[in-house]
Formats: structure tokens, C-alpha cells, sequence
């Protein structure tokens, strides 16, 4: 692929697979390990999801600021060092059954990693041409349908054969070997500071909260935009429940006595479904528009996972999944390209500042409720149906307004190119 050819393009996206793929290992193999120990007591794989998301909304006001601020190529390669370090406090807290500090090292680690993203994503953004941004894209989704396919049932093996210490030990692995294909990247200064060499101690309270400040006002200002972010609170809501319940449901639903090698199953299903669906993403943005792949696909979603709630043979629910992967990849493929190709480079950090404590503010109220209604209140089915209901309101939404605001945003970019 053309986009290959550029190595600095090449590095990035190689230390992004390697630490998603240490980090969904030692995710999965966590699960594998409180259900496997504290089988009675399900809600504690809900707060371990608790703390990979919660630890935003602690340093959302910061992320995007740093990443617009001070050098985004030392921001990546620190994050990584930083959260190597950590594991290997966790897997002596592992070792040693300190359950507690276990979960505080995981919120900590959490914490530290929600400063690489905003700033791989604004260096991508400054090491290609907005041409790629799709191509781009589509190759995120292209790599999240692979650890979906992948990741769930090498996470399963690795418990399996080296234990909870083994995998985590190749999470470690995976941060070192991101941070040093970062740090082997040579960036344009005006990748790595888009506005200039900023004295980290003239950064302050004030300053860190003018600049989130213009970050929302950016956001406020350009309706379409503002129209995309306000969806992702209820894709967070959704994220959180998915995060959880194909686990629940195989475990207390379709398959009690295999639930590990069926959540495997739901995982390669659902890959192959993103894999497959990456594949056409671009293509349909190209044909139909990045807001009618979305809409579309939002209510389709919205409708099978109606569907899903209602199941009770596994190879149907699995059929099913496919499917669902096949939609969603495209959705996911206009979303984040569209998002890139509307935002200011000098602004990124600080527009995704905002969206991602959107949407972990709601995927952890989504998780936090579910840690307290299930399955005490509510069956799996439940969970189903609210879900289904979320997106088939986002589709609503979506159809409502991002026509309209579309033909508005065509419109004013070309008068303001004829200015020029």
C-alpha cells in the first residue's frame, strides 16, 4: 500500500499494533483470571474495566492540551517507558495476591496511556496527506478487526499456557518495543510542536484551562462537528456494555461450561466481520458519503443487537456478530477519518481532549451500572435492548441533523475557497 511508503507513517502504525497487542493480551488474560479466581464474584471483571476507562476523566483537562503544546513525539515514547515501569510493579502485585494495588496500578497505568493517543493521533495527522486520512483510517479498523479475531483467543492461549505472569510479562514487552520505533522517528518540528516550543513551567492551572476552554469553543463553533462529538457520549455508554456483557452472556447465558473458547469465538467472529468491513469502509465513504455510511449503519447495528438480546443458540448469536463487525467497521471508518479531515492540526489534542473523556465518562457509568444491576436486577437480554435503543436514538439523531449541516459545511468551504 501507498501509505507504506512513507516510514515515519510506517513506524507509528507498527508501535501502535505492538502495544495494542500487549495491552489486549494482558487485558483478556486479566478477565481470564478474576473469573477464573473470584468466579463468584463477576462484578470485579466490571471494575477492572472500571479502571481502564475511569482514569480520563481525571486527566481529560490535560491530554489534549499537552499534546498541542509540548513535543507529541516525547509525550508517545515517555507514555510507553512510563507504563513499562508499571508493569512490572503490577506483576510483583499479581504475584503477591495484592488484589488492591493490583487495581490501583491498573487505574495509574490506565491514566498515563491516555497521553499517547492524542498525540500519535495528531502526529498521523501531520505525516499524511489529507488524501490518506480514510486510507488511514480504514487500516485502524483493518487492525482492530484483527486483534477482535485474534486478540480474545491469543489472550485465552497465553493464560492458558504461561499463566497471568507470562502475559503480562509481553504486555511489558510490547510498550518498550513501541517506545523505541518512536523514538527512532525523525519528525518535522512542525509535527512534533504544530505551535511552537512551549516552556513546560509556563504551563499552569490558568493555561491548561484557557486552552481546554478553546478547545470546546472550536468544537461549539463548527456545528458539524459538534453534532459528531455529542455522539460519542452515547458510543461510550454502548462501548462500556460491550466491553462486558459478550463475556457475561456466554458465561451465564448460551455457554456456562466452554464460556472461554465461546468469548474466543465472539472475538473471531466479530474480527473477521471488522476485517472484511475495513476492507469496503473506504470504498463506501467514497460512493455514499461518510455521513450516510454512518447513519445507515448505526440504525443496522441498532437493529441486530435488538436481535442479539433474544438468542439463545450460540452459532446464530456468533452468525450474527459477523455481521455486526461487517457494519460497524465502515461506521468507525468515516467517523474517525471525517473527524481527521474536519479538525485543525494545531487544535487535535485538544478537540480529541474533549472527546475522549465523553465518551469514558459514559463507558464507565455504562460498566458502573451494570456492576450494580447484574445480575442482581436484570438479566443479559436487558442489556441488549437498552443498547439496541441507544443506537437506533444516535441513528435518529444523525439523520436529523448531519444532511443539513453537511450541505452547509460543502457550501461555506467552497465560498471560502473562492475568497481565496
Amino acid at each position: 500500500m501507498a501509505i507504506f511508503k512513507n516510514p515515519l507513517f510506517t513506524k507509528i502504525f507498527l508501535a501502535s499494533f505492538a502495544s495494542q497487542l500487549g495491552s489486549t493480551l494482558g487485558n483478556v488474560a486479566f478477565a481470564f483470571y478474576l473469573l477464573d479466581h473470584f468466579s463468584k464474584q463477576p462484578f470485579l471483571a466490571t471494575v477492572a474495566e472500571l479502571m481502564y476507562s475511569l482514569p480520563i476523566l481525571f486527566v481529560f483537562f490535560i491530554v489534549g492540551v499537552a499534546a498541542d503544546r509540548l513535543d507529541r513525539k516525547k509525550i508517545a515514547v515517555n507514555s510507553d517507558w512510563i507504563r513499562a515501569g508499571l508493569t512490572v510493579l503490577l506483576l510483583a502485585a499479581i504475584y503477591f495476591n495484592l488484589l488492591w494495588l493490583v487495581f490501583v496500578l491498573l487505574f495509574v497505568r490506565s491514566a498515563v496511556s491516555k497521553f499517547f493517543a492524542p498525540a500519535e493521533m495528531s502526529i498521523i495527522q501531520g505525516i499524511l496527506d489529507k488524501e490518506q486520512y480514510m486510507q488511514a483510517s480504514g487500516l485502524n479498523q483493518t487492525v482492530m478487526g484483527l486483534f477482535m479475531l485474534f486478540g480474545m483467543g491469543l489472550g485465552a492461549l497465553s493464560y492458558h499456557y504461561i499463566g497471568i505472569i507470562g502475559t503480562i510479562m509481553i504486555d511489558g514487552v510490547s510498550f518498550i518495543v513501541s517506545a523505541f520505533l518512536i523514538r527512532s522517528c525523525v519528525l518535522p518540528a512542525e509535527v512534533r510542536l504544530p505551535n511552537g516550543k512551549t516552556n513546560i513551567r509556563n504551563i499552569n492551572i490558568s493555561t491548561v484551562l484557557a486552552d481546554f476552554k478553546e478547545g470546546l469553543k472550536y468544537i461549539l463553533d463548527n456545528k458539524l462537528l459538534k453534532s459528531i462529538v455529542s455522539g460519542f457520549l452515547v458510543f461510550g455508554f454502548i462501548n462500556g456494555a460491550f466491553a462486558v456483557i459478550p463475556l457475561f452472556t456466554m458465561k451465564y447465558k448460551l455457554t456456562p461450561g466452554h464460556y472461554e473458547q465461546f468469548v474466543s469465538l465472539f472475538s473471531i467472529f466479530l474480527g473477521i466481520g471488522f476485517v472484511v468491513g475495513s476492507g469496503i469502509g473506504s470504498k463506501l465513504v467514497h460512493n455514499f458519503k461518510a455521513y450516510r455510511v454512518m447513519i445507515g449503519g448505526i440504525f443496522l447495528s441498532g437493529a441486530f443487537t435488538f436481535v442479539l438480546g433474544t438468542l439463545e443458540n450460540v452459532w446464530i448469536y456468533l452468525s450474527l456478530t459477523f455481521i455486526m463487525g461487517i457494519i460497524l467497521a465502515p461506521v468507525n471508518v468515516a467517523l474517525s477519518g471525517w473527524m481527521t479531515e474536519l479538525v485543525d492540526p494545531k487544535l487535535m489534542g485538544r478537540v480529541s481532549g474533549w472527546v475522549d473523556p465523553l465518551m469514558m465518562l459514559a463507558h464507565s457509568v455504562s460498566l458502573g451500572i451494570i456492576a450494580v444491576i447484574f445480575p442482581t436486577y436484570v438479566n443479559v437480554d436487558a442489556i441488549y435492548f437498552v443498547i439496541g435503543f441507544l443506537l437506533l436514538a444516535v441513528g435518529g439523531y444523525y439523520l436529523f441533523v448531519l444532511p443539513k449541516l453537511v450541505k452547509k459545511h460543502v457550501k461555506t468551504a467552497g465560498n471560502n475557497a473562492l475568497s481565496q
